[in-house]
């Protein structure tokens, strides 16, 4: 197959995707659009977030603001009033929603009693706990992994996409970001399943805090960025950006006991492909993927707008898209 084939071939089989762009040994390989994209505009990246906002975690802990992935939770709000018989809630870290083996009440994602509220922040903490305690089950969550964005807000007095701006994206030549405000139910729908291409934005609560699980919106090739990054051990034109230490310790793989994610292992808010050969992944939903392999000294981000249950993307990137530009 050649590139021609493989632009073919994605019109037809892999049709929702807006843009690729593949890195290798730090330069680009290949890089293409489709559906009406430009380079520059964004898609939702949609559970992709959670692996950026890992990255920031890491650097607010560098910088001290963060004590450790083993602070407790309710130490960034001491202000929280933890409803009559909880108890598990206190022994919950920052590490336990790093690694979605936090413990909440109820099944799924409570969505639409956080998301109606003011503070989503609070909304989320509710449902933190229970009487099952910290049994280390992984347990995927998105719109309660909010408290991240609350943590971050408490330990640094920013909002998330300033954070962002500060200490990763303008490093890295990505375009500053700023939130966006749903208005309305139906808005939020049309924001997460909307087919447009969207602007440099965050996704946020009323208060400013940008949605840690979902809602950032990006170009492949800012996503490509990020994961050349985390390749280069966090060092960025000479600077290092995020701490070596971090990116190793944030990639570790740690065995998800579940037959639902298709053998992958998890770190902290990044999905670990292949565990033995180090391959790992920011994977959002639609087929939203930054894949870094380190052995091949490469990256491939692939955005896409919203199309439900892909999950062939990071096997399109293995078994179609590498070896295809690699030639």
């Amino acid at each position: 197959m050649n590139k021609g084939d493989l632009e073919t071939h994605i019109a037809g089989s892999q049709p929702n995707i807006c843009q690729i762009c593949v890195l290798k040994d730090g330069q680009e390989l290949y890089s293409h659009e489709w559906n009406g994209y430009k380079r520059t505009d964004c898609t939702h990246i949609m559970s992709a977030t959670k692996s950026i906002m890992a990255l920031l975690v890491g650097i607010a802990i560098e910088k001290g603001m963060i004590g450790s992935v083993d602070d407790k939770v309710l130490s960034y709000f001491p202000d929280y009033q933890v409803k009559r018989g909880e108890q598990t809630i206190y022994g919950v870290t920052v590490k336990h929603l790093l690694t979605m083996r936090a413990p909440y009440k109820g099944k799924g994602d409570p969505w639409s009693k956080v998301c109606s509220s003011m503070d989503w922040t609070k909304a989320s903490l509710d449902f933190l706990g229970g009487r099952k305690g910290i049994t280390g089950e992984f347990n995927y969550k998105t719109v309660c992994l909010h408290i991240l964005s609350g943590i971050l807000f408490k330990a640094t007095g920013m909002q998330t996409v300033d954070f962002a701006n500060k200490y990763l994206f303008g490093p890295l030549g990505i375009a500053v970001h700023s939130n966006y405000y749903a208005l309305s139910a139906e808005e939020h729908v049309q924001f997460t399943i909307g087919k447009e291409p969207k602007d440099n934005v965050w996704f946020a609560d009323p208060q400013g805090l940008g949605t840690p699980g979902y809602g950032l919106c990006m170009c492949a090739a800012d996503m490509a960025k990020i994961g050349q990054l985390c390749l280069q051990g966090g060092i960025w034109n000479g600077r290092q950006i995020v701490p070596r230490q971090w990116i190793e310790e944030m990639t570790r793989p740690q065995t998800v006991e579940s037959k639902y994610f298709r053998g992958m292992s998890y770190g902290y808010l990044w999905w670990i492909v292949h565990p033995g050969k180090g391959v790992y992944a920011a994977i959002g939903n639609s087929g939203n993927v930054i894949y870094v392999n380190p052995d091949a000294n490469m990256v491939a981000a692939v955005s896409s707008y919203f199309k439900p249950t892909v999950f062939d993307r990071v096997d399109f990137i293995e078994e179609v898209l590498l070896p295809t530009v690699i030639q």
